[in-house]
């Protein structure tokens, strides 16, 4: 969370989204009283070390952390919440002194604390004990949240046991301590709240979002016929096409796809971010991407678009419009379309906290074109149009900074040059030092992460990830 947004909610004040609660020696236990009623609400922001008045009281340092694993721990415990839902409070160094931050999406399914549903108002949170309110509850997230439909007929062997493996993978390379990592398939869906119980009837199985993040192919065109996503290159053959990607398989397949088809056809101009390169193609469309899937209603009928012309980049998503119009991201009160989708893809690292994602992609656009905008807009479609007017050109920070060693190779050639390398087993070192990359960090996370979660390259210890002699190795190599 920015500086300048947690100043904005303490100047607001508390109210209906916001909650701010002293922890001078422990969480305090009408947090997670909060934490239910804005799932089963609005969602909302609690910030920890902030009195009733807004002031910044602090928390000890040596228990923040110590504070943002208790209440990890608490929302991933079924006991505690039912179902759970897995957050991830931020440690915040503000005007000197440490607050925590708990972003809490609205949840598209009816949360439990200790059996009992909390929902909020204007003057608080407050147990909801007549049936009937918590049918309206029930009502008004069917209204907005089709991924929590459940399908009593699904079952774990309709998903792509390929896809679940990818996505331990990628959650272990980002966070090798994460609580569902050595649970059973049917405990991690669990977990991941994507086997629901509908209230009013009382079935209980796997969710919409489930069959979308993992399902087969043929899973997923069963219940949704219509489904597809498509990617078109339109430069030279405005008319028809010049490439084309069509997915329809499960999302997080999807977006695999949907980066490659990005990184083949748009430029990566070279930029430094202090003394480490970062690829602002990645800043950019990564996010985009992601929330194209995450956002998408996925009962309307009308495809999901990717356009790449010459000056601009299309997207476009069917959805329940939530606002109308011109969307600011500056301004706008962030709202979680697909709130289990948003999840996952936060534990993958391919979505950014609440409201940051549409906000990094106005930041780096300035640098990654001359143009430097783009359009939001939301009707009966999102969709976001960001102008190029010409193709990428390195910003004047970075012209100077060029070397022949520092130009970055054409990720299709980088790839190749990679597997060539990888024919013989290679460790990290080795194959870093081939590139001639210093960031060790950036070469893990947009490099090497990549190849194995894609399954071009493979580990020669894929039971330790982490161990000291790992090394990698190009797909279909026998030693």
């Amino acid at each position: 969370m920015r500086e300048e947004r947690i100043r904005s909610i303490l100047t607001g004040g508390e109210h209906e989204t916001v909650e701010f609660k002293q922890a001078l020696t422990q969480v305090p236990e009408s947090l997670y009283e909060t934490i239910c009623a804005f799932l089963n609400h609005k969602g909302g922001d609690i910030l920890l070390g902030v009195d009733d008045d807004g002031q910044v009281i602090g928390i000890p340092e040596d228990k923040a952390d110590a504070f943002c694993l208790d209440i990890a721990n608490a929302t991933n415990n079924n006991t505690l919440f039912s179902p759970p839902y897995l957050l991830y409070p931020q440690k915040l160094l503000f005007e000197g002194k440490w607050i925590i931050a708990v972003q809490v999406p609205e949840s598209s399914q009816v949360h439990r604390l200790r059996n009992m549903v909390y929902s909020r108002g204007a003057s608080g949170d407050y147990r909801v004990t007549v049936p009937e309110h918590i049918a309206k509850i029930v009502n008004r997230k069917r209204t907005f949240y089709s991924e929590a439909k459940v399908y009593p007929y699904l079952h774990v062997s309709d998903l792509d046991e390929k896809t679940l493996q990818k996505t331990r993978e990628r959650i272990r390379n980002i966070r090798p301590n994460h609580p569902w990592l050595d649970l059973s398939t049917e405990d991690f869906l669990r977990k991941a709240g994507l086997y629901c119980r509908d209230l009013e009837t009382g079935t209980e199985g796997l969710c919409l979002a489930a069959a979308l993040l993992f399902g087969k192919e043929e899973t997923i065109l069963n219940i949704l016929p219509f489904y597809k996503i498509d990617a078109l290159l339109k430069r030279s053959n405005v008319d028809r096409y010049d490439d084309r990607c069509y997915v329809q398989s499960n999302i997080i397949e999807a977006y695999l796809q949907l980066m490659e088809f990005i990184e083949r056809h748009l430029p990566d101009p070279f930029y430094l971010e202090g003394d480490v390169r970062i690829s602002l193609r990645d800043k950019i469309f990564r996010e985009l991407v992601a929330n194209l899937l995450v956002h998408r209603e996925y009962t309307k009928a009308d495809q999901t678009r990717i356009l790449i012309y010459q000056d601009r980049v299309e997207f476009s998503n069917p959805c329940i419009p939530h606002w109308r119009g011109r969307i600011d991201p500056s301004s706008v009160v962030p709202f979680q379309k697909n709130p289990l989708l948003s999840k996952m893809f936060l534990q993958l690292g391919w979505v950014e906290e609440i409201g940051s994602g549409l906000m990094n992609v106005m930041k780096y656009l300035p640098l990654y074109t001359r143009s430097g905008h783009a359009e939001i807009l939301e009707y009966e479609d999102f969709r976001v149009i960001v102008y190029l007017e010409a193709a990428p050109q390195a910003t004047p920070q970075a012209t100077p900074q060029a070397t022949p060693q520092a130009t970055p190779q054409a990720p299709s050639d980088r790839i190749a040059t990679i597997l060539e390398f990888c024919k013989i087993p290679r460790s990290r070192e080795e194959i870093q030092d081939m590139l001639g990359l210093k960031d060790r960090e950036h070469f893990r996370k947009e490099i090497l992460e990549p190849l194995i979660i894609t399954g071009k390259l493979e580990l020669t210890i894929p039971d330790k990830p982490r161990s000291p002699h790992q090394k990698y190795v190009t797909k279909g190599y026998t030693p």
